[in-house]
């Protein structure tokens, strides 16, 4: 039995980290650029994006979790005996892997013999959710640290986030996207489609109007499927949405549909997902799509 630790760019809410038996070390966040605040749990994720809404010229910044966040909970599970699985945001986006690294040595250094992995999850948001939630699965099946680590590290690739958002703006603020191509889309007055794979972001064409971009990303997602000769049943499906709940269940629905209608044999599962904070200061507050993930299944 190992334990699991993730951070807060997995946008799993406390109620469901309670359920599944995780801990959760919070991104900083904040809206003047001065005062940061910890996500989700001194900021709400619903009053960051109506601050957001409300304040359209603002532009919110994020902060990684310290390299003594990370200690003070690694230490604590080092002097419980209790082995340790830590899964952080992709680090091509943020140093959040290299202070979770950094603090597992620290405390190797009072605990020789202490378990600690860290795994750079290569993924964000509701894929990142994903490779806690199989990690979950293995713990809870009897996987031992070493095998989940495996596993989770091989199939990791896996992940890919197919999505939209309402403008490009905070990707430009952000230095995620040209200020050209982002410009010219905004007054073109067309939706970019965005590829999340390998921890960074991709172009992945253009759609006219939100309602094509929903579909555009749901061809995106049966692409992926179909390149990989897989099925709902092997893979875990997750759809994000920022602001608008309304908008990410009628895409939620939409994606259960056309995976029931292609695939009536298998389940369909598909989570709901509202995103975070910190994946929103890149993304701003209409972001909407989905993410895959291969499944981990018990031999």
């Amino acid at each position: 039995m190992f334990d699991i630790i993730t951070d807060s760019a997995c946008d799993l809410t406390p109620e469901t980290a309670a359920t599944l038996n995780i801990e959760i070390i919070p991104f900083y966040v904040s809206l003047d650029g001065e005062h940061y605040r910890k996500e989700g749990k001194e900021i709400a994720v619903r009053d960051f994006y109506q601050f957001m809404v409300d304040n359209p010229a603002a532009y919110p910044k994020t902060s990684l979790p310290s390299l003594e966040d990370f200690e003070t909970v690694f230490r604590a599970h080092a002097e419980a005996g209790r082995p340790v699985l830590c899964i952080c945001f992709t680090s091509k986006m943020s140093g959040c892997v290299g202070s979770a690294r950094n603090a597992r040595e620290l405390v190797l250094e009072d605990f020789p013999d202490a378990k600690i992995e860290v795994i750079d999850s290569t993924a964000a948001t509701v894929t990142e959710s994903i490779v806690v939630e199989n990690a979950v699965a293995m713990r809870d099946a009897g996987c031992t640290l070493d095998e989940a680590v495996t596993w989770l590290e091989a199939e990791k690739i896996t992940n890919q986030i197919f999505f939209t958002v309402g403008n490009l703006d905070y990707l430009i603020k952000g230095g995620r996207i040209g200020k050209v191509t982002g410009r010219a889309a905004n007054i073109l007055g067309i939706k970019p489609m965005i590829l999340f794979k390998e921890g960074e972001i991709f172009s992945a064409g253009v759609a006219r109007g939100r309602q094509k971009s929903f579909e555009k990303a749901l061809d995106l997602l049966m692409t992926y499927l179909a390149e990989h000769n897989g099925t709902p049943d092997d893979y875990c499906i997750t759809v994000g949405y920022g602001y608008d709940a309304d908008e990410g269940k009628r895409l939620w629905m939409q994606t259960r549909a056309a995976l029931r209608a292609k695939y009536p044999t298998c389940e369909c599962n598909v989570v709901l997902l509202q995103i975070g904070c910190t994946i929103a200061v890149h993304t701003g507050p209409y972001a909407l799509g989905m993410g895959v993930m291969r499944r981990w299944k018990k031999q």
